[in-house]
């Protein structure tokens, strides 16, 4: 007895040393960065010009209704009007309804090309009313440019646009050829834009040497346990997609109802799904982000993420316990439309649900399929599945990471940097076949208040991080192309 007792101890005490261990070994992977040389920047007269980019109602087309083509004609002319240098000295592209497509010339032409992206549409603002200042007058006020877009996206396009213009007026030539594209139609989908440009470039064999799309912030409390600002940088993004699901039955009175019905048999089947979720997986760019932010953690956290191959479990049970954090670790399935009989006293001959699908990278629509037949098991569900795959994930053992990652630190300097996982969808995701570095930042900083602005009420930037984001624009640029 004591014998074993003492091989248990001795194992206990191995186990707790090589946690130990690896914790001490698991140091930062922030890079130091010299500070980024000045670039100038007139706050004030970019913020005016981003206000008059927001008064535009760059709708893109949607549910039947076309899109305002003298809107988005009237913010190209206004860019056109508002960066000259840009315009004469970049070869542009109209693409599709209302996209561009700039390149700046490299004297290296046989390098491969650094593309930086964002997209000139925006969301229909709800409730106009009850905004502080109308969403599509840009207002400046109290600091701030208020109105629909200054997060989603037109502050990016002008923040590129700003950096650019700013660099050829100090006569900046770059090695690397540089792109930018700008869609009109990502909040539908971007099949007209950023689909036809990523075709195009497919077309004439260009091969990108990075992507900087818009996607995670620099988050101001956003990720727990750590207390410096940390930016997000997608590495990677969810795919999208539907299930439907039909049961069919002959109807009739509901006076006489047989023993199961269409809707019962299709509730069934989505109390079946709702109990047997995908698996929860702490991979990809969910599990990247712990691997850049753990080290800057306390010795407790550190412990936990420098040995995942041990408490992933528990990291993963902690994560599900919350929807935001349990999208990043599984696909999810989420009921969204049902139909049934048109009367209260029909029977449907038809009962039909739609779920939406977000794939974890790794899985696919294949799986998904596979996973809801084996959970739903019966044959009288009938079940459709479409959708977009989940995208690849980015390196990050390339030049382009290298390179984002310290532009990000030399313009932010008490900044963190880590890869994460994108729940939504970008235009990025088109442009994977021609890059294995393409990453999703918006150069912004934004606690959670800021998050719920996006697509909701108040949408706001500050003058301030405006001209930040143009820094970081303008230094992101002078080391990808030197």
């Amino acid at each position: 007895m004591k014998r074993t007792l003492l091989v248990l101890l001795t194992l206990v005490l191995l186990l707790a040393g090589g946690l130990v261990a690896r914790t001490l070994r698991f140091g930062s992977r922030q890079v130091s960065a010299e500070p980024a040389d000045p670039f100038p920047v007139d706050a004030a007269a970019a913020a005016g010009r981003l206000a008059e980019a927001l008064r535009h109602r760059t709708l893109a087309a949607s549910d039947g209704l076309g899109a305002d083509d003298a809107a988005f004609q009237a913010l190209h002319d206004q860019l056109v009007a508002q960066f000259p240098r840009v315009h004469a000295r970049l070869t542009h592209e109209a693409v599709g309804a209302h996209s561009h497509l700039y390149t700046w010339k490299g004297s290296e032409p046989d390098l491969a090309p650094v593309l930086l992206m964002g997209h000139l549409d925006v969301v229909p603002a709800e409730a106009e009313a009850t905004w502080s200042h109308p969403p599509f007058d840009g207002a400046v006020a109290e600091g701030y440019v208020y109105g629909r877009g200054t997060l989603d996206d037109k502050g990016s396009v002008l923040a590129i646009l700003e950096a650019v213009e700013g660099l050829l007026a100090e006569g900046h030539q770059p090695r690397r050829t540089v792109m930018l594209a700008f869609g009109a139609d990502e909040e539908v989908g971007g099949q007209d834009g950023a689909a036809r440009v990523a075709a195009l470039l497919r077309e004439r064999g260009v091969r990108l040497a990075s992507v900087l799309d818009e996607g995670g912030p620099i988050g101001v409390g956003l990720v727990p346990g750590v207390a410096a600002p940390v930016a997000l940088v997608g590495v990677a993004e969810k795919g999208s997609g539907r299930v439907e699901l039909t049961v069919r039955s002959e109807g009739g009175h509901a006076s006489m109802p047989p023993r199961q019905t269409a809707a019962n048999t299709l509730a069934q089947a989505l109390v079946r799904l709702e109990q047997n979720p995908f698996p929860p997986e702490l991979r990809g760019g969910t599990r990247a982000l712990f691997e850049y932010v753990g080290p800057e953690m306390g010795f407790g956290m550190r412990l936990l993420f420098a040995n995942t191959w041990l408490f992933a479990p528990l990291i993963e049970r902690q994560m599900a316990a919350s929807p935001s954090t349990n999208a990043s670790i599984r696909t999810t399935l989420a009921a969204t439309m049902l139909e049934g009989s048109p009367k209260p006293n029909v029977l449907p001959a038809k009962a039909r649900a739609v779920l939406n699908v977000r794939l974890l990278p790794g899985d696919s629509l294949e799986d998904v399929r596979s996973h809801v037949r084996k959970v739903v098991e019966d044959e009288r569900v009938e079940l459709v599945v479409e959708g977009d795959e989940a995208s690849p994930v980015s390196r990050l053992d390339t030049e382009g990471w290298h390179q984002l990652q310290r532009s990000i630190r030399q313009v932010f300097p008490d900044v963190l940097v880590a890869p994460f996982l994108t729940v939504a969808a970008t235009d990025a995701r088109y442009f994977h076949p021609l890059s294995d570095s393409v990453y999703r930042f918006v150069p912004v900083r934004m606690n959670r208040e800021d998050l719920t602005r996006m697509h909701g009420r108040d949408e706001r930037l500050s003058v301030e991080e405006h001209a930040a984001a143009i820094r970081f624009y303008a230094q992101y640029l002078r080391n990808t192309t030197r």
